[in-house]
């Protein structure tokens, strides 16, 4: 295999060069996206992979499997901070939700004592004033 790969844009890039992208995404922790495109102006479609692999940094002997198995216990701690998180936030709700119930109650104990307070106020004009205010029903116009 030639020391080169050609690019769409006609770029090409020695062993060396390979080598010190490849160095690149792995120390500064960006994705393999993020570099190509740094050098290429282009998107990634597995090329960086491709030369991980053709270089030696990845073997052909090394699979998902494996990295699953190992990442089992950190998905098991990830799922007990999330339930725990997600219970802590089903409190937080349902504490939010009780405040907000305790306050429409006592709107609804307000506006019924507005209600009240007017309905007496109505029945003591018609009383002084001798002038009807409340609707009569079964009336004809």
């Amino acid at each position: 295999m030639d020391n080169r790969i050609i690019q769409k844009r006609g770029r090409y890039f020695t062993d060396e060069e390979k080598h010190l992208i490849i160095q690149e995404y792995l120390s500064c922790g960006r994705t393999k996206q993020e570099i190509w495109f740094k050098y290429t102006g282009m998107n990634d479609h597995g090329h960086l992979l491709q030369w991980m692999r053709y270089l030696g940094y990845l073997s052909p002997t090394n699979s998902i499997r494996p990295n699953f198995t190992s990442n089992t216990d950190v998905m098991a701690k990830n799922k007990k901070q999330a339930s725990s998180l997600e219970s802590d936030d089903l409190l937080f709700e349902n504490l939010q939700l009780k405040r907000r119930v305790s306050e429409l109650e006592n709107q609804l104990k307000g506006a019924e004592m507005k209600a009240i307070a007017f309905s007496a106020m109505i029945d003591i004009a018609e009383k002084e004033f001798k002038i009807p205010i409340k609707k009569k029903f079964n009336t004809k116009p």
